[in-house]
């Protein structure tokens, strides 16, 4: 990525342009840092929270197109980060707003992209682009601000020499370099090891108001420096890339001790692959926080907050014989019928593919992290 240091009103101004691999291309506005940035083109459908978006480790490497037509209304505050950084490698919007109103504000969207490097581009047709993602699929997409857009074609070459997500190996450009310990809230009940393998900041605060202390790990930690930990149970966090290029050790490891485990996102993926399901890439992937689930274990339907471009696939409708005892799939997405959770019927384990401590919601899958506690209680017990 090459930007600016600092944006100015000039800058501001700048031409942009958007160019997808298949050739099409969107003009508008620079929005943020001036300069140029390479990534997967993908859409969110969320209308707020676009801060806890923006801080999502998983969206690295990717160029988030905004489906909401205004963004930017409430700014940029200093609490609803879930992360120390930006992640994503270019943002997408119709109308950025001109001034933020809220209370909490402490900058503008604007100028926070500004100050961390990120290049965007506003004023162009975010539901056409969307509609081509959609019928399209994901891809490969450069934006541009600044000189130098008049070659379109060179531009096009330019974005057909970046990788693609499929086959990348991104955990170890988000994780945490040091271990770290979230304290329990209250009575500490429960010590989980969470392995990082692009953990929002949320998740290890859900399980402390559980009384669960939370040790974060690197997700390049053992399975010895998992359990030096003592953990009553194990987390797998959400993270980017591909789960075919992720080490299994530590995943087969616990599973085979029979420690209660509990994975979302990425984590899912590699439970997922752990009991012997394949995975492959979505054609545009789940983004957003309106997305449909039924849990099938209890029959019930909840929102859900998304952010995953590979799937588990597994075999809906039946029990599956695997290394570690019976799996089944507990929970389906009810727009494309995408497995969107898993659980072993003879061992401590389950996952989803979602985010259930959902910032900035919806909360309908805040009871995910009862049930793990449940598991550890029974575990004890």
């Amino acid at each position: 990525m090459t930007t600016s240091p600092r944006g100015t009103a000039r800058e501001k101004a700048s031409p942009a342009m958007l160019v997808l691999e298949d050739g099409r291309a969107f003009r508008g506005r620079a929005y943020g840092a001036v300069g140029e940035t390479f990534g997967e083109a993908v859409f969110s459908t969320g209308m707020s929270g676009y801060q806890e978006t923006l801080t999502d480790p998983s969206y690295h490497r990717q160029i988030v197109v905004m489906t909401a037509p205004h963004v930017g209304n409430t700014g940029i505050n200093d609490e609803d980060a879930e992360s120390r950084r930006i992640w994503v490698s270019g943002y997408v919007v119709r109308d950025p707003a001109r001034t933020p109103s809220n209370w909490r504000s402490r900058r503008s969207l604007d100028d926070e992209l500004v100050a961390q490097g990120v290049v965007g581009i506003s004023g162009i047709d975010t539901r056409a682009l969307t509609r081509h993602l959609r019928e399209r699929g994901a891809m490969r997409a450069g934006v541009f601000s600044g000189d130098a857009l008049s070659d379109e074609a060179a531009l096009l070459a330019r974005v057909r020499q970046a990788p693609g997500m499929a086959g990348a190996e991104l955990s170890s450009e988000v994780t945490t370099a040091e271990a770290y310990v979230v304290p329990a809230i209250g009575t500490k009940r429960h010590t989980v090891a969470a392995i990082d393998l692009g953990i929002k900041g949320m998740t290890p605060h859900r399980m402390a108001e559980r009384g669960i202390e939370v040790h974060v790990l690197p997700a390049t930690a053992t399975l010895d420096e998992v359990y030096a930990v003592g953990p009553d149970g194990v987390f797998l966090a959400n993270g980017p890339g591909d789960p075919a290029t992720a080490d299994l050790t530590v995943v087969k490891g616990v599973l085979e001790r029979g420690t209660p485990l509990f994975g979302i996102c990425f984590g899912n993926q590699l439970l997922g692959r752990a009991l012997g399901f394949g995975t492959y890439k979505l054609k545009y992937g789940h983004r957003g926080i309106n997305q449909p689930v039924q849990d099938r274990t209890t029959g019930k339907v909840e929102i859900t907050a998304h952010n995953h471009g590979f799937a588990v696939d597994a075999p809906l409708d039946e029990v599956t014989e695997t290394p570690y005892g019976r799996a089944e799939v507990s929970h389906v997405c009810l727009n494309d019928n995408v497995v969107e959770g898993l659980r072993l019927l003879d061992r401590p384990a389950f996952s989803v593919q979602y985010h259930p401590e959902a910032a900035a919601g919806p909360h309908d899958a805040a009871y995910l992290f009862d049930r793990f506690v449940s598991l550890m209680e029974d575990q004890r017990a």
